[in-house]
């Protein structure tokens, strides 16, 4: 993972959960310890068996076909500390200032810009007033069903709101989705952190003050988002800038490290949304900043991340259900069932409406998209996180912990197992052997043009003779030019069936919806400069967004 594996063990050591210390077992049978801490070689022989366990649950779920979360919670249900050589446990504080940041980072460099401009509007109705208003409804009913304190209710209804994307992501994997509705999915779990974040923090202020304003409310969550935005987009253009200055993969890599980490920390020093701010941080060093480097440093810095978000998410996972007695989960099951239709009863009563206003202003989305972001709706890590974070005087603070990491783990399992099955009865996407072939015909002129690309970057910076760069560059150029007769003749020769001639549609409108954004993107450009007056391009962008709406979704 992207930590040093001293440091990893540290953190590993710091502030586990005792799940039967001070009270007797049940909903109210929770308690929060720090342990006596280990000698470093415990740590990192512990580190060392999780890796090893990692390893075997991988190797298991690809098998079976189940997602590697799930097994990594299971795996660690049947883990007793007793069997590894050090303490471990989940420490609230590393997780909301060490992973994640690095899981969000690691999701918006990875988000294509351009989809998301054109999904924004679906996904800030999902992630803005649709958050809120779950929270409200669930929080409504779990007050009604477990007789909860109002304000407890709406601190777990506000944490059981917070979707996690791994899981949902693991299941388009195995099975093919429509592009857009994946960068809505994506999109909505990096804007909903930052919102039941913000939330959150306006809970813990009314408790500990007992009284706070709606106008107080609405000025936290203007300076939140707005202040978040801005200093994202002050951080991440900086780093664009220094990118120029660079040469080299590993100092672009320390770079990305350094800005993750720090806007997240600036971010809560100065009272904004940090979740926001790494998000934006993260999108513009994806659009811009990458542009700036090579072939290769990009694919070393996205090679990294991967490695630090899949590493990240493997012993968050894993420590989940070691730190879950078996126990305890099996009396707050009722109750956790209870969350679960709660929280997806809020999720329901939101999403449908909202989508349904949404044929207003855009286009509408498919009613089958809607039921896969309902049955996508599972809970993770940073929902147990926020719920350890919560302030000790919290009425029912206990209780509240018990519940949320009882409901993640039979969302976990639950959800998780049967998504990859629901999402596949659902049949979004099929793609047909004329849409596969003319792929295999893209990625061969989508990979000789790259390497091209990089042979120039050795070229200019000395590091490759002429004659051979000439060399390569032919043999790379032969390359391109069969796969584009092999592709010319592909479409001049075949036949078209009704379901081809609805696949080269949507490819059409998908390459009409790139253009359209990018001529967009170019006069609203422009009009900032000056070059351009108000009147002379209002006409023409109004124009671009009837030919956006007009298109078929991918």
């Amino acid at each position: 993972m992207g930590t040093p594996p001293l440091l990893l063990a540290w953190v590993l050591g710091g502030a586990p959960l005792s799940w039967l210390a001070q009270a007797p077992a049940g909903v109210n049978g929770l308690s929060v310890q720090p342990s006596p801490g280990s000698d470093v070689t415990g740590l990192v022989n512990t580190l060392i068996v999780l890796l090893l366990v990692a390893t075997v649950v991988a190797l298991i779920t690809r098998r079976l076909r189940i997602p590697y979360v799930v097994g990594l919670v299971l795996a660690g249900l049947t883990i007793t500390k007793s069997l590894l050589p050090g303490s471990v446990g989940l420490n609230p504080e590393i997780i909301l200032n060490l992973f994640l940041p690095i899981l969000i980072f690691e999701a918006a460099i990875n988000t294509d810009i351009s989809r998301l401009r054109s999904t924004i509007k679906p996904i800030a109705l999902i992630a803005g007033p649709g958050v809120l208003l779950a929270s409200i409804i669930t929080a409504a009913l779990l007050q009604w069903g477990l007789g909860l304190a109002t304000i407890t209710a709406a601190a777990i209804g506000v944490i059981l709101t917070i979707t996690d994307t791994v899981s949902v992501i693991a299941a388009f994997r195995t099975v093919p989705v429509p592009p857009r509705l994946a960068t809505i999915v994506e999109g909505e779990s990096l804007f909903n952190d930052g919102t039941a974040l913000v939330l959150l923090g306006i809970l813990t202020t009314i408790h500990l003050q007992g009284s706070f304003t709606a106008w107080e409310g609405v000025q936290q969550v203007v300076i939140a988002f707005v202040g978040g935005g801005l200093l994202g987009l002050g951080l991440g253009y900086l780093c664009v800038g220094l990118f120029q200055q660079l040469d080299d993969a590993l100092s672009n890599l320390l770079l990305t490290v350094a800005v993750s980490l720090g806007t997240f920390q600036i971010g809560q020093a100065l009272g904004v949304s940090s979740a926001i701010a790494v998000v934006v941080a993260g999108l513009v060093i994806g659009e811009l900043g990458f542009r700036q480097t090579s072939a290769s440093t990009k694919v070393t810095l996205l090679n990294f991340w991967e490695y630090a978000g899949f590493g990240v998410n493997t012993f968050i996972f894993l420590l989940v259900g070691i730190e879950v007695d078996p126990d305890v989960l099996l009396q707050t099951i009722p109750a956790a069932l209870f969350a679960v239709v709660a929280y997806q009863t809020g999720r329901i009563l939101t999403t449908y409406p909202l989508l349904y206003l949404l044929r207003f202003v855009d286009r509408p989305l498919p009613l089958r998209w809607q039921h896969v972001l309902i049955l996508g709706n599972v809970k993770g890590s940073l929902s147990m996180a926020l719920a350890l974070s919560l302030p000790p005087g919290l009425p029912g603070r206990q209780q509240v912990v018990a519940l949320v990491f009882s409901t993640v783990l039979v969302s976990l399992v639950g959800q998780g197992l049967s998504l990859p099955f629901l999402v596949k009865r659902l049949r979004l996407s099929a793609p047909s052997r004329h849409r596969q072939r003319m792929e295999t015909l893209q990625l061969n002129l989508i990979a000789a043009k790259a390497a091209q690309q990089e042979l120039a970057n050795l070229l200019q910076s000395g590091s490759l003779p002429k004659n051979l760069y000439e060399e390569l560059f032919a043999a790379y150029q032969a390359q391109i030019a069969a796969a584009d007769r092999d592709l010319r003749a592909f479409y001049n020769q075949r036949t078209f069936s009704d379901r081809d001639h609805l696949e080269d549609q949507s490819q059409l409108d998908g390459l009409r919806r790139r253009l359209y954004l990018a001529e967009k993107g170019a006069v609203n450009d422009a009009l900032r400069k000056g070059l351009l007056s108000e009147d002379t391009s209002q006409a023409y962008v109004r124009s671009l967004n009837e030919k956006l709406l007009s298109l078929r979704d991918e």
